[in-house]
């Protein structure tokens, strides 16, 4: 096969290939070329090309979250490698195995005034797992050994342990485009075994003892990936009386048991009722939580004991109170403990769910008496999503509201709540509508949507791709939360007001549009939005930004109204 010159690249798609890498997402570029030929004659890999480092980088971390597997990220030399920054951080904090791979030029021409050179080694540090620096040319007898290695290592360093992200920066010489025919290359594949993901038989009887001199068990799951085995083994905990199961709607497991509205519940129990819903053992799962309220709540009223289990080695005391880093498999270690405890005398779930039933019903009440709003048009359009659809919502506002609804029948519902902010919203939709056959539904704020606009550019976008925007005139979330929501620059320096002119961006990157602004146009208009299968579809939906934060600050109060 003719492909690229550069032993190092070769080698290094053919190492990605047999490790289990299938997708890749390429930005044009000179210093890369030689990394951009090997990827594309590849045929095991799926190539990508995104023009725009920035987008490229967050479409590349939908498809790992999604798909739940390493996808390769290339870029050439310069700041391009810079762009990646937001999105590999939130891969790092969400436990997604980026393979990030830089051209660049030999060390020696570094900081000397050559175009487009910086000091690209180790510029993405504190948010990968590990970096590497390597030469795509091999000279010395060793240099394919180490080369091997090293990516080897990468690889497994991606996939072991809490999942995160590499860095292998490549130097490479010019000549960038040479060609030659190369042989397949039995390159070298280092598999690991992985450590134990359960605990030895003393370690489990040791929690077990301490589960079951616990009357009031508390279960907090954040997000994470889709796990059929823990929702099991999950459910089976939250039959026992002393056990609550709180989930947020991106933590991705689902029990009849479980509590999936935690501020729709927290919010109708009275100050004097918290000692009594205070756990006695906290175990919390999975990644930073959306709901301020639990954490407030858990932080000022601590547990006597609490479990973090990852299998991971940095130690999370989020509610000050840890007391045991359990490094095993969620799902094995919760099946075992399962089969090991039982029933104690305790009515702490009855608490917890006559509260759900209580709140259920004034959630209900609240807004069928509201006007036109966003919560109304969350009440509308979150039970008509079609089943099997997958969630995308963006940081804000939007995945606060979700919070305050079920949607048994969305297949799974992701958000960037690693550390990301607003940024990278749209292209992490778009890169995850590329992986599998389900629908991909994106629901975003009108500030979000127009910060990352540019993610509607994608060519892979398909009719199986659909957003709604949240027209309510720019920052809500700032209008309610207490820090902001007083301060005379609210408006000016947080909310910026706008009108985002939804439709022409949708002209401008064909998709078809729809609009609602009351709740009988989204009767008339949420049908055929859902129904539309021959282009993307997008959805402004207007409401008063006003009234909304005026609802919402007043759904929080709704047990005293």
């Amino acid at each position: 096969m003719k492909t690229t010159d550069k032993q190092g690249c070769n080698a290094l798609v053919e190492i990605l290939v047999k490790q289990g890498v299938k997708r890749a997402v390429l930005s044009p570029g000179s210093r890369n070329a030689p990394v951009l030929m090997a990827f594309s004659r590849c045929e095991a890999i799926e190539s990508y090309v995104v023009v725009d480092e920035r987008t490229a980088a967050f479409m590349a971390l939908g498809m790992s979250q999604r798909s739940g597997e390493p996808v390769a990220l290339v870029c050439t030399s310069g700041t391009a490698l810079l762009n990646y920054a937001p999105a590999v951080a939130e891969a790092y904090y969400q436990h997604i195995p980026l393979i990030v791979i830089s051209g660049d030029r030999p060390i020696e021409w570094i900081d000397q005034d050559d175009g487009q050179t910086l000091r690209q080694y180790g510029a993405l540090a504190p948010f990968v797992k590990r970096s590497y620096d390597l030469r795509a040319e091999w000279t010395l007898p060793t240099d394919g050994w180490y080369f091997n290695r090293s990516v080897n290592d990468a690889l497994l360093t991606a996939l072991s342990g809490e999942k995160g992200p590499v860095h292998i920066n490549l130097s490479i010489t010019e000549p960038l485009t040479g060609e030659t025919e190369v042989a397949p290359r039995p390159e070298r594949v280092v598999m690991r075994m992985a450590p134990a993901s359960l605990p030895d038989e003393e370690s489990l009887a040791l929690l077990s003892r301490e589960f079951m001199s616990a009357r009031k068990v508390l279960v907090v799951a954040a997000f994470m990936q889709p796990d059929e085995a823990l929702g099991r083994a999950l459910a089976r905990l939250a039959e026992l009386p002393q056990v609550v199961v709180l989930t947020e709607s991106i933590a991705n497991v689902q029990g009849e048991r479980f509590i999936s509205t935690i501020d729709r519940v927290y919010s109708v129990i009275d100050k004097s009722e918290w000692p009594d819903y205070a756990p006695d053992l906290l175990i919390t799962l999975g990644g930073s939580l959306v709901s301020r309220m639990i954490k407030a709540f858990l932080r000022q009223h601590k547990p006597q004991a609490h479990w973090r289990i990852s299998q991971g080695d940095r130690v999370v005391d989020t509610m000050q109170a840890l007391t045991r880093h359990i490094d095993a498999s969620p799902a094995r270690l919760l099946e075992a403990l399962a089969r090991r405890v039982a029933p104690v005398e305790s009515s702490y779930a009855a608490l917890w769910h006559d509260k759900e039933q209580l709140a259920t019903r004034l959630h209900d009440d609240y807004i069928a008496r509201i006007g036109w709003c966003d919560l109304k048009a969350f009440s509308l359009i979150l039970p008509v999503i079609p089943a099997g659809t997958a969630l995308q919502l963006s940081n804000g506002t939007t995945v606060r509201y979700a919070q305050l609804f079920n949607t048994p029948q969305v297949s799974r519902s992701d958000c960037n709540r690693g550390v990301c902010g607003i940024d990278g919203s749209t292209s992490t939709a778009a890169g995850a509508s590329c992986v599998g056959d389900a629908t991909t539904l994106f629901i975003t704020g009108d500030m979000s949507f127009s910060y990352d606009a540019n993610g509607l550019s994608s060519a892979y976008l398909s009719p199986r791709f659909k957003v709604i925007v949240m027209c309510n005139g720019g920052g809500g979330i700032f209008r309610f939360i207490k820090p902001t929501a007083g301060l005379p620059e609210l408006e000016r320096c947080f909310e910026v007001h706008r009108d985002i002119p939804v439709e022409k961006y949708a002209d401008l990157f064909g998709l078809r549009y729809f609009e609602i602004d009351s709740e009988a146009s989204a009767a008339e208009v949420l049908p055929r939005f859902f129904a539309e299968n021959e282009r993307p579809a997008i959805l402004a939906v207007h409401t008063p930004h006003l009234y909304n934060a005026e609802v919402l600050r007043g759904y929080f109060r709704r047990a005293r109204q």
